[in-house]
């Protein structure tokens, strides 16, 4: 049974954990245990502080005053930092906390509710050696301790409804990087990243030029994303050798994101660790590892490059879309729009589409010459005629309007290049869709969805070898993509066109349970099923298909569906008829 109650609690972590079990697995652990044994514990215990639970690097505990919590934490900072001191920067373990007192909620031995939720996101804010309180926190210790608070003012908490008031107590460690700069660069108007110089874990100061050469390698096709801010090498390597905190490199170099990461080389083996970091709140929003034979030192050094920038692109699109969608449509930015226009788009339902072109359309009357946001109302519109539900003619027209625009404003931007490739593939112009994708991959090489792009021009054209290679590598390129789906259903092409019936509904399936309001992978699955002689199972998706386009048809689709030569329409058209869809 769950019991409720008014409680402080302290939310406490080590920055750089990943980092420092990377570099000594085994001493990163001993060293972290004699912190708890003969600092951290004791501490607690000396406050009269109950320990909820631990993870590998982390801490919760309950304190019956904010007084207690804060004394506590005061203490462990100050302790820590006298541990500290003799210790080499790259090894010192380094604890930021983050306190609340809020209702919390208690099930045998562990507690839930807003109390314990805030102070974790404080926790997510803290630097290095410091301390975030709330105002709740504050007001009940700031007349009763002889401790100095900085006023950071109302901060925006992930999940957290409304604003909380932070202040900042910082104990006088030596551990600190440095001081905070007294002003802080403003940030771009685009998202803006520095990459820093990769930790270099061999112990052979030989190795540096392959870890050098990594991070210029993705700095410089990083560069190459028009959307993105990116911090020039000359001055993210100014960090190169130091053990700095990603909010400190946030605020001197004006940027959002952060990317970090080490090598470490042994024998003929390389393993390679990167994390995109957010540099106002220190949350991780992507990590990965590569084990690689070092058979060719440059084929290393590129296959690892595509495949973080790959990986990067998704991840920096959905943490943009997250910070913009707390704002009212009507306040949003360019750059805003356009992000939650891809966002919108990216669901492929009816409603969602017709809600993308309409923020698409704001960011177009913001910035006339907004190339993304032509090209993407321009892949959108096309888009949603394929599905049905915009006259075809029309919405082809004002598509191709559309990109034309975008061509007009920026001839190398790849979304425009996208738009082309969309119409072409509408218009059955099989080459010009091919080289359409093709100059999006040249513009921009690591862009996963116009890999994935590719590889449905070439499915649709009668080409499923070379569609699978594509589509192949735009998954490996990007495995958690915002289009992930789609990449299932162009798989449904492929294999649909190859014959391979049974394998094209299930990536058709895939497709269906990622955006189940998206009507083109009922149409593969349907089809599949028909000709792969499950008839029950065609009947269903045909059922759903026509819930989602109440006038489609056989003979509509055998006229006009994506497949260029008129024997796949044809086979599509007698799978469809198998599971009933009206003629």
């Amino acid at each position: 049974m769950s019991t409720r109650r008014l409680a402080a609690i302290l939310a406490a972590d080590v920055v750089g954990y990943s980092r420092l079990m990377g570099a000594d697995e085994e001493g990163t652990l001993e060293r972290l245990k004699a912190h708890r044994r003969d600092l951290i514990d004791p501490r607690i215990a000396e406050h009269h502080g109950r320990i909820v639970k631990t993870t590998g690097d982390g801490l919760l505990v309950e304190f019956a005053s904010a007084v207690d919590a804060v004394r506590c934490a005061v203490g462990i900072q100050r302790g820590m930092a006298e541990r500290n001191s003799a210790v080499p920067q790259e090894q010192r373990i380094e604890f930021r906390v983050g306190i609340h007192v809020g209702d919390i909620i208690i099930e045998a031995d562990d507690i839930y509710g807003d109390g314990v939720n805030i102070a974790a996101r404080l926790e997510g804010l803290a630097e290095s050696g410091g301390v975030l309180v709330s105002q709740a926190v504050h007001d009940q210790v700031r007349d009763r301790l002889d401790l100095s608070f900085e006023d950071l003012g109302e901060r925006e908490l992930k999940n957290i409804v409304r604003p909380v008031h932070v202040y900042r107590f910082e104990a006088a460690v030596e551990s600190r990087t440095g001081p905070v700069p007294a002003a802080a660069l403003s940030l771009p108007a685009k998202p803006s990243i520095a990459v820093l110089p990769f930790s270099n874990m061999s112990g052979d100061t030989e190795q540096e030029y392959f870890v050098d050469g990594i991070v210029e390698d993705i700095i410089t096709g990083l560069s190459r994303l028009k959307w993105l801010f990116v911090i020039a090498r000359n001055s993210s390597f100014t960090y190169k050798g130091k053990h700095v905190d990603v909010r400190q490199v946030g605020r001197e170099l004006g940027v959002r994101y952060v990317l970090e990461g080490s090598v470490r080389r042994s024998g003929n083996r390389v393993r390679i660790t990167a994390q995109l970091v957010e540099a106002q709140t220190g949350n991780h929003l992507w990590a990965d590892r590569y084990d690689r034979p070092l058979v060719d030192v440059f084929a290393v050094q590129d296959e690892i490059t595509e495949s973080v920038i790959g990986c990067i692109q998704p991840e920096v699109y959905a943490a943009e879309h997250d910070r913009g969608k707390r704002k009212a449509p009507q306040i949003l930015d360019t750059w805003e729009s356009f992000i939650r226009a891809m966002f919108l788009y990216s669901q492929h339902s009816e409603t969602s589409t017709r809600e993308a072109l309409s923020m698409l359309d704001r960011a177009v009357g913001l910035d006339p010459s907004y190339a993304q946001a032509h090209g993407l109302r321009a892949v959108c519109l096309a888009w949603r005629a394929f599905q049905g539900w915009e006259n075809r003619a029309t919405a082809f027209a004002e598509a191709a309007a559309a990109a034309d625009d975008a061509i007009a404003c920026d001839p190398g931007e790849p979304w425009a290049s996208l738009a082309h490739g969309f119409i072409a593939v509408g218009r059955w112009r099989d080459s010009e869709a091919v080289a359409a994708f093709s100059r999006a991959i040249d513009v921009s090489p690591n862009f996963a969805y116009a890999h994935g792009l590719l590889g449905a021009a070439h499915a649709l054209g009668g080409r499923s070898d070379q569609a699978i290679e594509c589509i192949d590598r735009g998954v490996r390129l990007s495995p958690r993509d915002t289009f992930g789906e789609e990449f299932q259903l162009y798989y449904a092409f492929a294999l649909f066109q190859a014959g391979r019936y049974a394998e094209a509904a299930s990536a058709a399936q895939l497709a269906i349970r990622q955006r189940p309001g998206h009507p083109i992978p009922y149409v593969m699955a349907a089809a599949a099923y028909g000709l792969g002689g499950e008839t029950d199972k065609a009947r269903e998706h045909a059922t759903q298909l026509a819930k989602l386009v109440p006038d489609i048809s056989v003979s509509d689709l055998e006229e006009n569906f994506l497949y260029c030569q008129a024997e796949d329409r044809s086979r599509l058209a007698m799978g469809l008829r198998a599971g009933g869809l009206p003629e």
